[in-house]
């Protein structure tokens, strides 16, 4: 009976480990790593009305999501990745962008709470200055051109993943939909994710980003107000 027990107890404990190596191969963050050591990068472009309808009721979104704003997609950040999974938190505790990296931020986020997140988080893990990150992600988003249909949108729209993937494709030579993915949340638009090499010169494949995209047959679209 002892035996057996022990049997028992040591394939449980082989399926616990294998259960936790296959969260890992699954590719979630890695909180820590080394600056400047990862992959290539994914820029998220938030659709500011998608996020606004659905956390748009939190006082530290009021600046972004006040009446006339008049948003469409924003910089949510640009990440360091790795093949599979992604480092975070990378620099050490409390470390904070100057004022004047900041400036290089006015214009790529929405707000400066959220510039601020994103450094800590992402750019830390960048191996760059803080001011040359917030430089990298606005080189970023110049390079993704908009799809006309979404550049000044007057109503709410629907649309289907592969469709909106399928016209950023359009709108940028060199993107395909192997290098993007479309999140949305309860049937609203949030964000497009778009990979980039580690020089941000061109676009590249990311299956893992890719696999992760919206699951919904369809998702709405609001307009900016």
């Amino acid at each position: 009976m002892r035996l057996r027990r022990a049997r028992l107890l040591a394939l449980a404990g082989l399926g616990a480990l294998s259960m936790a190596g296959g969260v890992q191969a699954q590719g979630f963050g890695q909180r820590g790593g080394a600056a400047g050591e990862f992959d290539f990068y994914v820029l998220a472009l938030s659709w500011s009305p998608g996020f606004c309808r659905l956390d748009g009721g939190n006082d530290r979104n009021r600046e972004q999501c006040s009446d006339g704003a008049n948003l469409g997609f924003v910089v949510h950040g640009l990440w360091p990745q790795y093949e599979r999974g992604y480092p975070s938190d990378c620099g050490p505790a409390g470390r904070s962008p100057s004022r004047i990296a900041l400036e290089e931020a006015k214009g790529v986020y929405p707000t400066e709470g959220l510039a601020r997140y994103e450094w800590r988080k992402h750019g830390t893990c960048s191996g760059s200055s803080p001011s040359d990150y917030f430089r990298d992600a606005r080189r970023a988003r110049d390079k993704v051109a908009v799809p006309p249909a979404l550049a000044k949108p007057q109503r709410e729209q629907n649309w289907t993943a592969i469709d909106l993937e399928r016209a950023f494709a359009a709108a940028n030579p060199g993107l395909r939909t192997d290098m993007m993915s479309v999140s949305c949340k309860r049937g609203v638009l949030q964000e497009v994710r778009i990979c980039l090499t580690r020089d941000l010169r061109n676009f590249r494949s990311c299956p893992e980003v890719d696999r992760s995209g919206c699951r919904s047959r369809e998702f709405s679209v609001p307009a900016p107000q």
